[in-house]
């Protein structure tokens, strides 16, 4: 669960991330763009309001120097005069300015218009110190001549130059197209791997939501199976458990009932005996009424031992499954190996209970169903846990068709103590059973102090 919320987490954090991102780089370029098309049109507009400050600067020029030329008061031709050295000051100026502005393809172009430009200006200058005379006589000579075609030509050069600067801004606007064509690739390669991303976290998240809800079904059909389980474990053992108070009181009855009513008899006639002064009579009836005692007491020590075996609390384990081993050995005619490590630790009741009640339900088991020659019985333990083996030869079975009572009943006292019971079993192949119990932690022996001694029983 925690793995799943930590990959929900950084799925979809990092999703919103790359989302955030690719809105930060949309506003951050389209910011930049538009700074970059607000400094183009600026330069553009400066440039063609230099420009053309030039190219009016320059038809003035050539306007000053013609009306000096043909004009002979002589004051308005200084005021010519001064008009035209102001207007070259500004030509000049207007020059500068647009070489500062000029953009990188035209500045090669422009500089060869500042020579011409120079030219020009160099060329009306010395004119404007002539006299009367002499303007009368060459003025409209020069003006025709001079003046008006380098005036053209200047005009012409400044118009060329204009047509650069329109060609570079449009060459400034098909880079913006470019740039958002560009933007556009890269917007779309970035959506396409935020679907991929969103589409692979969603899938992954479906999986996983799916599979959790099948987990949870089976979950809740293996608590309904194993509530069911224990519903029918539960009325199993109560039967078990009345047909065993039947058997015990049909036990107690038919054998200790009707020896008792027989030593009562016997006694009755004992007394008799007695009455009548017949001390053979009487030792007869003493032996019998001796001997049904003593076959009583063995009947109920036997019934003793057989619910709970004294000697588990008193021995110990081992020597009580020895017992158990005999018996069931001479009960039931088969052939019983038992092999016990060398326990030398004080196991708790429960533990030895539960053992005791493994063996026993399984060497039950094996006489009621099993039809089996041989049986071998092993315990070892080791640092932790307490191992328990019961293997037989006989029929077997396929334990993924049911289980009955008993092994039920040793699941559920193995689980409580917190072990585990195993089945292996197959028609034809016998049938084991593995019993492991944990111990506690201040049984638990050391790991290099381990050491087993077979103790090896045979009894046919």
């Amino acid at each position: 669960m925690l793995r799943l919320r930590a990959l929900l987490w950084i799925g979809f954090g990092g999703m919103l991330l790359l989302i955030a991102a690719i809105g930060l780089s949309a506003i951050s370029f389209l910011y930049q763009v538009e700074l970059r098309q607000e400094q183009i049109r600026r330069d553009f507009v400066e440039r063609d309001r230099v420009l053309e400050k030039l190219r009016s600067e320059v038809y003035l020029s050539g306007t000053y120097v013609r009306d000096f030329l043909m004009d002979t008061d002589e004051t308005r031709s200084r005021v010519h005069r001064q008009a035209f050295f102001e207007t070259r000051r500004q030509i000049l100026a207007s020059a500068e300015d647009f070489r500062r502005l000029a953009p990188p393809a035209a500045r090669t172009f422009f500089g060869q218009f500042q020579e011409q430009l120079r030219a020009y200006l160099d060329t009306l200058t010395p004119v404007l110190d002539w006299g009367v005379a002499e303007r009368e006589k060459s003025g409209p000579q020069f003006v025709r001549e001079q003046v008006l075609p380098r005036r053209m030509d200047v005009i012409s050069l400044a118009e060329r130059i204009e047509q650069m600067s329109q060609s570079q801004l449009e060459s400034s606007s098909e880079q913006i197209a470019q740039l958002f064509a560009s933007f556009r690739r890269r917007l779309v390669l970035m959506l396409a791997l935020v679907l991929a991303i969103g589409a692979t976290l969603a899938g992954v998240t479906l999986w996983r939501i799916l599979d959790l809800e099948r987990k949870s079904q089976s979950r809740f059909e293996e608590v309904l199976r194993t509530r069911r389980e224990l519903q029918r474990l539960s009325a199993e053992l109560i039967s078990a458990q009345e047909a065993e108070r039947k058997r015990i009181a049909r036990e107690l009855h038919d054998e200790v009932g009707q020896t008792i009513w027989a030593m009562m008899l016997g006694l009755t006639s004992l007394r008799s005996a007695l009455e009548k002064n017949d001390p053979a009579a009487a030792e007869r009836q003493l032996e019998s009424i001796h001997g049904m005692a003593e076959n009583t007491a063995a009947l109920v020590r036997n019934i003793s031992l057989l619910l709970r075996p004294s000697m588990l609390d008193d021995l110990g384990l081992i020597p009580a499954l020895h017992w158990l081993v005999r018996e069931f050995s001479r009960t039931s005619g088969l052939q019983v190996e038992f092999a016990a490590a060398d326990l030398d630790l004080s196991l708790p009741e429960d533990h030895k209970t539960c053992i005791y009640r493994v063996v026993q339900e399984s060497l039950r088991n094996v006489a009621r169903h099993a039809a089996a020659l041989h049986v071998k019985i092993s315990m070892e333990h080791e640092p932790h846990l307490i191992r328990t083996r019961i293997q037989d030869d006989g029929r077997g079975f396929d334990p993924h068709t049911g289980k009955g009572v008993g092994i039920l009943g040793m699941e559920e006292r193995v689980t409580r103590l917190g072990g585990k019971l195993s089945l292996d079993s197959n028609p034809g192949q016998g049938t084991t059973i593995v019993c492991e119990l944990p111990l506690p932690a201040e049984l638990a022996p050391a790991r290099g102090d381990r050491h087993q001694e077979s103790s090896p029983l045979r009894t046919a």
